[in-house]
């Protein structure tokens, strides 16, 4: 598959005309918890070339999208943002993009925006920001998904999992790991919840159907308890965030140079 992806990158950088920078796996695979028929969501990074920077419509404006997205079909989702996007979010501490930074299935890399990029992660972090985005999309999807005497029961690590990642900016004040074993292990001590998970968590591995089920009142427990008592913590958290457009701008400009070989000043 590495190499189907592969070859759908370098076409894009030519029909698209631009440079991809990253490329990783940003789904349930990266999570740690596919099953055999999940499909692969790749999310990449790329710059175009300087002259196209230098014109009177901005980028994201009309035909000059800043997102670029291939048709999906039943194994393959790819999609991805221009540089100038992604920096913008990265100066907000934007978690989708701040967990592909910490993918640990790349398959791609190029020059080295990235590694600067990884490098300022840690201190351009926002714990407010984050844990804001885990917990709305943790109530959220227990709203839809998991109310009822019968619920989508795959659904319960669509909500377990961002309350654990904004458990671990509770307790260690960082971006939270993005693989879900190593979440579970950390913060859920030994006992009956755990194994509940741990089974289910084996089940979806191991590739089992989980539609509609009978809900699991003592995860149901744990969830209506910790997303109340996170909503009270996030009052807590500060929110200030630091103006990190100066360096930012820097390493655009450093990116345009090193991948066009064009001096930009």
């Amino acid at each position: 598959m590495k190499d189907t992806i592969l070859k759908s990158l370098f076409k894009i950088e030519k029909d698209f005309n631009v440079k991809i920078l990253y490329a990783v796996e940003s789904g349930s695979r990266a999570w740690e918890f596919p099953s055999k028929n999940s499909d692969y969501d790749v999310r990449f990074i790329y710059v175009h070339k300087p002259e196209d920077y230098l014109t009177i419509d901005k980028l994201g404006i009309g035909k000059k999208r800043d997102v670029i997205e291939l048709p999906i079909n039943d194994l393959l989702d790819i999609s991805g943002w221009e540089l100038t996007k992604a920096l913008r979010l990265f100066r907000k501490s934007n978690p989708p993009l701040m967990e592909w930074l910490r993918s640990s299935i790349i398959y791609y890399q190029a020059f080295s925006t990235i590694d600067q990029m990884k490098e300022l992660s840690n201190s351009i972090f926002s714990p407010n920001s984050c844990i804001h985005h885990y917990l709305n999309m943790a109530n959220n999807n227990y709203r839809e998904y998991l109310q009822g005497d019968e619920v989508k029961i795959k659904k319960y690590f669509y909500v377990l999992r961002p309350v654990l990642a904004v458990k671990w900016i509770e307790k260690y004040n960082e971006f939270p790991p993005l693989e879900f074993p190593k979440l579970l292990k950390e913060l859920i001590p030994e006992g009956e919840l755990k194994m509940e998970i741990q089974t289910l968590l084996q089940r979806k591995i191991n590739g089992e159907e989980l539609d509609y089920e009978p809900k699991i009142d003592i995860i149901n427990h744990f969830l209506d308890k910790e997303i109340q008592r996170l909503r009270d913590y996030t009052k807590s958290v500060n929110s200030d965030i630091a103006d990190w457009t100066h360096t930012l701008d820097l390493l655009f400009q450093k990116t345009l140079e090193e991948v066009w070989n064009k001096k930009i000043k």
